[in-house]
């Protein structure tokens, strides 16, 4: 990997998602902020770029064989892992956690007011994320796949309903940028998942979850704003 401190985070995560944990242990948002490039984002922490580049290339310096090279998959592949992988996941896990945070704040709510919040803000990732996912399967990825067809085939592009898919994308990524903050949120209140002295199992169990959410919200927001997106954008531009 050649990449410099004027290189993007999009493009350095898509060239290879393990510098994805080099980002996240400096705390660099890599997905709703991956159009900075390591200067920007590095100055806006006060970070060190060599050494976030010099992390990037030790954590990526042997041969990636995990065969997901989402780059270079076609849009309806992707659309297809995206919905199948990451809003299987979602949907399965939101009642878990939501029930989790409920049980959480009502026992433990008196001692740790913060888990109130906790649930609050989490019924409010439920109630975006449904409505979201369910906006993309019908109408954005729908499109998207279309397009694609259209450029395969060598066809024009499909009338468009939105004017432009730049217009659905951006406010997808609008609320990508909305339920991330909240979840970076509950992060904060919940000290980074860490469990208090007085953590019951259910109280760990709960945390654990809500950790293995965030970090699916981080792979799934990036192969779209990244990867799908971009990809989109392009494709209607060259049929047009």
């Amino acid at each position: 990997m050649n990449a410099t401190a004027e290189t993007t985070i999009r493009d350095i995560v898509t060239e290879d998602y393990r510098a994805a944990a080099v980002f996240q242990q400096h705390g660099i948002d890599f997905c709703c902020g991956g159009n900075k490039t390591i200067d920007e984002a590095c100055r806006g922490r006060g970070l060190n770029a060599a050494q976030v580049l010099s992390d990037v290339a030790r954590a990526c310096a042997t041969p990636d064989t995990s065969g997901q090279q989402f780059g270079a998959w076609e849009p309806p592949a992707l659309v297809d892992y995206i919905v199948t992988k990451h809003h299987g996941y979602v949907r399965q896990a939101m009642p878990t956690i939501a029930a989790y945070t409920r049980k959480l704040s009502s026992v433990h709510g008196p001692n740790h007011p913060e888990l109130i919040e906790v649930e609050r803000l989490f019924a409010g990732v439920v109630a975006e994320m449904t409505m979201h996912m369910m906006k993309e399967e019908q109408i954005l990825f729908p499109f998207i796949v279309k397009l694609a067809e259209a450029a395969a085939q060598n066809r024009p592009a499909p009338p468009i309903p939105f004017g432009t898919v730049a217009n659905p994308i951006r406010m997808m990524e609008d609320e990508h940028e909305s339920a991330g903050n909240a979840l970076a949120r509950i992060r904060t209140l919940t000290s980074g998942y860490q469990p208090p002295e007085d953590a019951c199992t259910t109280y760990r169990v709960g945390l654990q979850e809500l950790e293995a959410f965030e970090e699916d919200l981080h792979a799934h927001v990036h192969l779209e704003n990244n990867i799908l997106f971009p990809r989109a954008l392009r494709l209607e531009s060259e049929l047009r």
